[in-house]
């Protein structure tokens, strides 16, 4: 319900707001894996992660976005608790892309949960008074507490059209 209130509200923006089907939060950019690194590739990813205790995030602050080279505009949610966890992974999983010389996260990433997307750079459409409604909605929502706060009790890899968990201790 949450979703459905704030893409209608920022279609009135950007008409051409697609919603996201399924959410997630990155730890690395894509990377293209060889099919013979697949295998100690989430090997070594298991044996980084398998310390990392459970931990809570709230993703509760909306943001825009846009992707490295400005071909799509995304409206997100930025964790505003839970930061140093994720830094914490994000470290062990570039030393894992580090390893097979793949490229690792951003340096000072901002950690969200996409939840609608466009085709090209629209962010100036969408920030400002739209970007105000869309964060007064989730501000204003009867759920909102518990519908944006995330456990954290897997780490997924997906490689092709396989899943890799990797569940937090």
């Amino acid at each position: 319900e949450l979703l459905e209130l704030l893409v209608s509200r920022a279609r009135t923006y950007v008409s051409s707001l697609a919603a996201m089907e399924e959410f997630h939060l990155s730890l690395s950019k894509c990377v293209v894996l060889r099919y013979h690194w697949i295998e100690p590739f989430v090997r070594s990813l298991r044996e980084r992660l398998a310390s990392f205790d459970r931990f809570f995030c709230v993703a509760d602050q909306v943001k825009v976005y846009t992707n490295q080279n400005k071909t799509r505009t995304f409206i997100g949610l930025e964790v505003s608790t839970g930061h140093f966890q994720l830094l914490e992974l994000v470290s062990e999983v570039d030393r894992v892309l580090e390893e097979f010389d793949l490229p690792t996260f951003y340096k000072d990433p901002s950690f969200h949960i996409s939840l609608a997307w466009c085709v090209g750079d629209l962010s100036g459409r969408l920030e400002g008074q739209c970007l105000r409604e869309l964060q007064d909605i989730v501000d204003g929502f009867e759920d909102s507490a518990l519908l944006l706060r995330v456990q954290w009790e897997q780490i997924r890899c997906k490689s092709g059209n396989k899943y890799f968990s990797f569940p937090l201790r």
